[in-house]
């Protein structure tokens, strides 16, 4: 079984709103997925090592889609267009020209899918 980052920090109960994006056999290890929010928003789905992690899809500083046209390497993605890349489980910008977070959603995984909880994202 795949590990999951769950967030301890937030409790997914009853009252969440759990959002299924896809199976963990989509994405291979060190790989990027785009998930679409019930919204409309879409998000990127990382697989670090069996650990899953979400983020906002597109670049904070461009208009780039991480899931698409960015590159994981180990808990950090790189942005294409500028080359600025962002931690993966925290949403931090880690290089320039990036300076604004990734927002980020806790992650759990069930019977071999990956879901987040769409209201609880963190800015």
């Amino acid at each position: 079984m795949a590990a999951a980052r769950c967030c301890e920090e937030h409790d997914m109960s009853e009252t969440s709103e759990l959002v299924a994006l896809c199976a963990t056999d989509d994405i291979e290890q060190g790989g990027i997925r785009r998930g679409t929010l019930p919204d409309g928003h879409a998000v990127a789905i990382y697989n670090v090592d069996g650990e899953y992690f979400v983020t906002d899809d597109i670049c904070s500083h461009g208009e780039a889609s991480l899931s698409e046209d960015g590159m994981l390497e180990g808990h950090q993605v790189e942005c294409s267009w500028h080359f600025g890349r962002f931690d993966v489980r925290t949403g931090e910008a880690c290089a320039m020209p990036c300076e604004k977070a990734l927002r980020t959603w806790p992650v759990r995984i069930e019977d071999g899918r990956v879901f987040v909880d769409a209201g609880e994202g963190n800015a």
